[in-house]
């Protein structure tokens, strides 16, 4: 068997764990959303200061952050929030300041920090998830 898909899983096997009750998901959610924040926070300076291999360490920041928010709330919803957390935070790192400061510079490494954490976050999310829909929690039937 192939180790990869051991660790990822199939659809059958995440539609076999339970759900987290849904209070402990709202949690995991918001939670997820402010990793994204932050993740977006130092990955710009990490990818900077040690490149290439802090490049490397700013992605794998990402891989955690919105695989460990899929798997954490069970659905894409909890990969959605990490992403949408971090792309709001990189859109102002991009945007140049009136001072003529900026925290992403126009470098390789940079644009490369920003398409390879988009790029993530799309591959994530064609991973299987406990919910058999996109966004929504599968009914509970009692």
């Amino acid at each position: 068997m192939n180790p990869l898909h051991t660790l990822l899983g199939t659809q059958a096997q995440r539609l076999a764990e339970p759900l987290p009750p849904r209070r402990l998901r709202i949690t995991w959610y918001v939670l997820v959303f402010v990793l994204g924040v932050l993740d977006a926070l130092c990955g710009c300076f990490v990818q900077a200061l040690w490149s290439p291999w802090g490049l490397l360490l700013a992605l794998a920041g990402n891989v955690a952050v919105f695989y460990g928010g899929m798997r954490l709330t069970g659905t894409k919803l909890g990969l959605a929030l990490g992403l949408v957390g971090w792309l709001l935070v990189m859109f102002v790192l991009l945007a140049p300041r009136p001072e003529g400061d900026f925290v992403l510079s126009a470098a390789v490494t940079s644009y490369a920090y920003l398409l390879g954490g988009l790029a993530i976050g799309l591959g994530v999310g064609l991973l299987p998830t406990r919910a058999p829909y996109a966004f929504g929690i599968p009914r509970q039937r009692d």
